[in-house]
């Protein structure tokens, strides 16, 4: 009977239980990082988790097989550890009885109408014999327990005095004594209440069943029977749940005592077990899932791993199951439970578990057990031969930022290393695997073309070029590639090419990858990559290289479609420069530069870096500190090491041009890995001797510039362009003005200068030369200079010297000044067409002296040499050096003049102390006088020809028509004419007045250049040093005030807001009054003084000549008034009264640069001071209908004093 319950129980609880395993899975994503894939569903048989990877032989309910069953231990785990003495006892024997019906197949020979013959059988056998017989069974133990116990023969009333009768207090399960080894008869009472209520609950009589539980359970505590006490109270528990209806809540506490009893009385905990399971599935059956996960966790202990795990995993079932999920106590007790599978030898459910767990941790940012996870899967793949997942398992801890300490980041990769190990030796053949360590920033890897640069020897300096160690600068980069157009505008007569690009040698982020970069044969090709150690042990990476493959191609001929990929061997087509060692440290990050030699033409795609990833023994660098003794130069002894690769895979830019780009995400290509290498161009290198660092403003200095060819191909086209052509020369073009004499070169004199007699040093002397025999022609770039190489090619393996010629900006301060040399090979390519090389020079200037000047007309006319007349220029040379440069003083050597039609004849105010000496903070004036050129000269001369006048204050004349005196003049004259040339232009007016307006504005401009010659002397470590400049003055406009450096503009003082409305603001065509009064010039020709005597005659009569002379080019109509008089009180008491006599109004015409004179006469009546400058004098265009007059008064007094004799 006990048996027959049994089976009918297991049916039961399988009824129960089936709908309630679907719960039991994990609904969701499944474990993508790892190796595992973890699969639910609701309709298998089984409801198990299947693992990828492991076997899964458990299908349609238990196994019949001991080596199949899911918690059999594995090969390599110790059994001593999996079962718990009687346990593995009953189990093995069940196993054993099952394992000898194995092979025998029974029904296959009964047919279908045996199949509904023994159906029919089984159906009359329930119903006739064997329902009967129970109930049969049922009445007679009835009968037997009321004529025993003296009960109502009526089984119902007698099951209500039970309930209804005194009850017998009972005793607390701790004051219970241990009698489990108490046995009762089979006759006994107590058995056969307890037979009739297995019977009952046979047949599903729940009410009756419970009555029977509950009074056995009473009988049996009172004899203390604590084992049938709790079996009773276990069933009568079950009784009560099943009741249909629920008439009475399941009695919880019914089965608390039963746990309770098995485990702490009856010591069995076989049986605790299945009442806690049964408890389980009630308790979630009616949704209490927080108390069956308490019951089941109340379970688990040290002394069995195998049930603390299988308890552990069903209550973290329970937490998932409810109705707020607890999804951290879920994968928290999953982890509980793999550790306890672990420790019972169960390697494949300990992983399962840990990766059920790993869906929950993952992405959460708990690294610290994310960490724990990926390790422990890692272990426990590695036990199970899965190599390939522990490794993944692995590569997930130290791709994380992780937080753990050294020694367990050390640990971790120690452990992932053996492990990768492991998998390259099954396959030592294979492609190289990616490795998670170090981190590599792709898209900050830098490319440049070309070797490395030469350092400073000495007073030798290598061109600054480009080089990884510059930082990107987007202004600079700009103004590099305008440098660049403007020469290759020049080469192409001014015209740029349509597939013209600027020449990168170095490739980055910022620059341009759209297309395709281009290498040279021959040249190195620099990859800078940048890593980063996250962990905080170092990393050393040995026999680190590129991964490249390479396609070679003929570009003028026909393609070689082979493809090689050539990883480690084939240097004769790309040479690989390994590097031995490269060590990073904990947490840093370091660039690595990396060179491949290509020798052969073709297509180049750079893949990735190759190399041995390892660690070092017994060094750890704590927090970033602590580097290790000798780390940048000896030897690190690596305890393991593996090899691998990783891609470099640059992301291109973020299109945003058309609107289908900016509705949605492109990105553009990135070919900056991607060179083609094309054939042999020359090679420049250039280099700076004696090159200054320091200036003085103006100041000349002399260096030379060396070029050399290292390449295999002659070059030609040199060409240096530069955003400021004044600070340098390489003298002119002429070979008669470039050297220097004797003279000079005994003095160290960077001009050509000339020894002079002492007659000459009040006059000019007058030299010649133009503006292209100094590159500076009409038309031309100024800012590009053709290098003067000897034949215009520099052969292979050559080099030149050139003198070169500084001059200090003069501006003070910090200058950068750039350079861009541009050169050509002499046979054409039809990829690269030129080549360039930059450099920068940082220059330093201090301030010397300033310089001021002013022109104005002299009112004397008398001019023997021309009909122009003559001017002065007034000059102002201050010192404003403040001696921190160690000057002593500034000596005025020469003054020198420049023009095309003006020229300085002599000094005005030369005094006996014929040298100019400045302190500092002294200033000195000097006045010379300008004229004309000759008649003849300015027909001889070309528009381009300039007339250079020297007036020297000492015994040497510095020859300013040469070079390099004259270069720095004309490379500063062309730059202010690109500055007035930058101006924005006025509006264009009528033809004819704007004609008119610029004749008369053409009266009052000049044409003459000021350039004051000086030399400093120096005090530097004990020695005296000669220093020479030279300052320009470029004078424009007659009055106006002309400065050597540029006025600093101060901003205008605020204003209030006007809101009135604009007028329309067109330009005057009318001249300005200084303009007008330029126009013509008068003179009054007197005697100072006059006596006459007034006693013989009363009126006196004295001639006065009138010079008229037309300062401009065209004819101009003049009218002279005499009728004018003053009127002003106070001048009438300054100056008497006189009379003009004869006509009072002339009418003349005068041509260009005419003069002439009227005779007049005044008349006076008494002594006294009169002033003559009374007439007036009005002018106008004779070409011209729109009349400009004005009054030709001259400024100054005309003072006559009339004595009485």
């Amino acid at each position: 009977m006990e048996l027959s319950v049994a089976i009918y129980l297991k049916l039961i609880l399988e009824h129960l239980i089936e709908p309630q395993m679907s719960r039991y899975q994990i609904l969701g994503e499944s474990y993508e990082d790892g190796p595992y894939a973890i699969t639910a569903n609701k309709n298998s048989d089984s409801n198990l988790f299947s693992l990828d990877g492991l076997d899964n032989e458990v299908k349609d309910g238990l196994p019949n097989n001991f080596r199949t069953h899911s918690l059999q231990l594995d090969q390599s785990s110790d059994p001593s550890n999996s079962f718990d003495g009687p346990d593995h006892v009953k189990s093995s024997s069940s196993h054993e009885t099952k394992k000898t019906n194995t092979g025998i197949i029974h029904g296959a020979c009964l047919t279908l109408t045996d199949h509904d013959r023994i159906r029919q059988f089984i159906q009359e056998f329930t119903f006739r014999g064997l329902l009967p017989h129970i109930e049969k069974t049922i009445r007679q133990l009835n009968d037997q327990l009321i004529s025993r116990k003296g009960l109502s023969r009526s089984l119902f009333s007698a099951t209500k005095k039970w309930f209804s009768g005194s009850k017998v207090p009972e005793k607390s399960i701790n004051e219970l004594k241990n009698t489990s080894g108490l046995l009762y008869p089979p006759e006994a009472p107590e058995l056969q209440i307890r037979k009739m209520a297995d019977l009952c609950f046979l047949v599903q009589h729940y009410d009756l069943a419970y009555s029977c539980y509950h009074t056995a359970k009473k009988d049996f505590l009172n004899d203390q029977a604590m084992l049938y006490a709790a079996g009773a109270l276990e069933m009568a528990a079950v009784s009560a749940f099943l009741q249909p209806g629920a008439p009475r809540p399941y009695p919880a506490h019914y089965m608390d005592t039963a746990i309770q009893t098995y485990r702490d009385i009856c010591k069995n905990m076989v049986l605790a077990e299945r009442c806690v399971l049964l408890s389980a599935e009630i308790l979630k059956s009616q949704s209490k899932y927080s108390e069956a996960a308490a019951l089941l966790i109340r379970l688990t202990s040290e002394d069995s791993d195998l049930r603390s795990a299988l308890l552990l995993e069903q209550a973290a079932h329970c937490f998932i199951n409810m109705k707020s999920p607890m999804v951290r106590k879920y994968a928290f007790h999953m982890i509980l439970a793999g550790h306890r599978f672990s420790k019972a030898g169960q390697k494949k459910h300990a992983l399962r578990c840990y990766c059920q767990a790993m869906q929950v941790y993952k992405g959460k940012g708990w690294s610290l057990a994310e960490d724990h996870i990926n390790f422990t899967i890692g272990r426990q793949s590695y036990t199970l031969r899965q190599l390939d997942n522990a490794v993944s398992a692995f590569r997930h801890i130290l791709i994380n930022e992780s937080k753990q300490s050294a020694p367990q980041q050390g640990a971790f990769l120690r452990e992932y290393l053996y492990v990768y190990k492991n998998v390259s030796q099954l396959s030592p053949d294979g492609p190289l695997p990616q490795l998670p360590l170090p981190y590599i920033n792709s898209s900050a890897t830098r490319l440049f073309f070309g070797h490395d640069r030469r350092p400073a020897d000495g007073e030798k300096q290598a061109a600054t070029h480009i080089s990884l160690d510059q930082e990107y600068d987007s202004e600079s980069s700009q103004q590099w590639r305008e440098l660049e157009e403007q020469v290759v505008a020049v080469v192409n007569k001014g015209v740029i090419p349509s597939n013209f690009h600027p020449i990168q040698y170095c490739l980055n982020s910022y620059s341009d990858n759209s297309r395709f970069p281009l290498a040279v044969v021959e040249e190195p090709i620099t990859v800078e990559v940048a890593f980063r150690n996250p962990l905080k042990v170092p990393l050393l990476l040995t026999d680190l290289s590129l991964l490249w493959k390479f396609q070679p191609k003929d570009f003028s001929g026909m393609d070689n479609e082979e493809v090689k990929e050539l990883v480690t061997g084939e240097p004769k087509m790309i040479g690989t420069e390994v590097v031995s060692e490269f060590l990073i440290n904990s947490e840093e990050s370091k660039v690595a530069r990396l060179k491949l030699f290509p020798h052969h033409i073709g297509e180049l795609h750079i893949l990735g870096v190759v190399y041995n990833l390892g660690t070092i023994q017994g060094s750890v660098t704590v927090d970033g500190i602590g580097a290790l003794p000798g780390c940048h130069t000896g030897k690190y002894s690596s305890s393991m090491s593996v090899r691998g690769r990783q891609d470099l895979e640059i992301q291109g830019p973020r299109l945003n041009n058309t609107k289908e780009e900016k509705t949605s995400i492109k990105y553009g290509p990135d070919r900056r890995l991607d060179p083609i290498i094309t054939e042999e161009m020359p090679l420049l290198e250039v280099f700076f001797i004696h090159f200054p660092t320091g200036l003085l403003c103006g100041e000349i200095r002399k260096a030379y510039v060396e070029f050399v060819n290292v390449s295999k191909c002659p070059l030609t086209g040199l060409k240096v362009v530069s955003k400021r052509p004044e600070f340098f020369t390489f003298g002119g073009n002429t070979a008669v003005l470039t050297p220097l004499s004797p003279s000079a070169s005994e003095n160290c004199s960077a001009y050509k200068t000339v020894v002079t007699e002492s007659t000459s040093m009040c006059t000019a002397l007058i030299s010649s030369a133009s503006s292209l025999d100094f590159g500076i022609g009409i038309g031309s770039q100024p800012e590009v200079i053709p290098v003067p190489l000897p034949d215009t090619v520099l052969l292979p393996g050559a080099s030149v010297q050139l003198p070169m010629w500084l001059r200090g900006p003069d501006e003070e301060g910090v200058h950068e000044i750039n350079f861009l040399f541009y050169y050509e090979s002499v046979k054409k390519q039809p990829k690269i067409r030129h080549r360039i090389l930059r450099h920068t020079a940082v220059i330093c200037t201090s301030r010397s002296l300033n310089v001021r000047a002013t022109v104005c007309r002299s009112n004397s006319l008398e001019d023997e040499e021309g009909r122009g007349g003559n001017m002065l220029v007034f000059v102002d040379v201050e010192n404003i050096n403040t001696s921190e440069a160690g000057v002593k003083e500034f000596h005025i050597v020469q003054v020198s003049s420049s023009s095309k039609h003006w020229k300085l004849q002599k000094s005005v105010n030369l005094s006996e102390n014929k040298d100019a000496k400045l302190a500092s903070r002294e200033k000195g004036k000097f006045c010379f006088k300008a004229v004309r050129c000759k008649e003849k000269e300015a027909v001889t001369q070309s528009s381009e020809k300039y007339t250079f006048a020297d007036i020297i204050f000492g015994n040497e004349q510095i020859v300013s028509s040469a070079s390099p005196c004259a270069d720095f003049f004309h490379r500063s004259l062309s730059s202010e004419l690109k500055k007035s040339r930058a101006q924005p232009s006025v509006h264009k007016v009528k033809q004819s007045l704007e004609d008119a307006v610029r004749v008369i504005q053409k009266c009052s401009e000049v044409d003459l250049n000021i350039v004051i010659l000086w030399k400093a002397y120096v005090v530097e470590d004990s020695k005296q040093l000669i220093l020479e400049g030279q300052h320009h003055v470029i004078l424009h406009t007659i009055g106006k005030e002309a400065f050597s450096y540029p006025q600093k503009q101060e901003p205008p003082e605020m204003e209030l807001l006007k809101f009135v409305r604009p007028e329309n603001t067109t330009v005057s065509s009318r001249p300005s009054v200084e303009q007008l009064s330029s126009l013509i010039k008068t003179s009054l020709h007197y005697p100072e003084s006059f006596n006459h005597p007034f006693h013989q005659k009363s009126l006196c009569f004295v001639p006065v000549t009138l010079l008229l002379s037309n300062c401009s080019k065209a004819d101009v109509d003049v009218i002279v008034d005499l009728r004018h008089k003053t009127t002003s009180p106070e001048a009438l008491e300054i100056h008497g009264s006189f009379t003009w006599l004869g006509q009072t109004q002339y009418k003349l015409q005068l041509k260009s640069q005419e003069i002439h004179s009227l005779q007049l006469k005044a008349c006076f009546v008494h002594t006294g001071v009169y002033n003559l400058g009374t007439p007036r004098v009005f002018a106008k265009l004779s070409d011209q209908v729109t009349v400009f007059e004005t009054n030709q008064q001259n400024s100054m007094p005309a003072l006559i004093i009339i004595n009485n004799v």
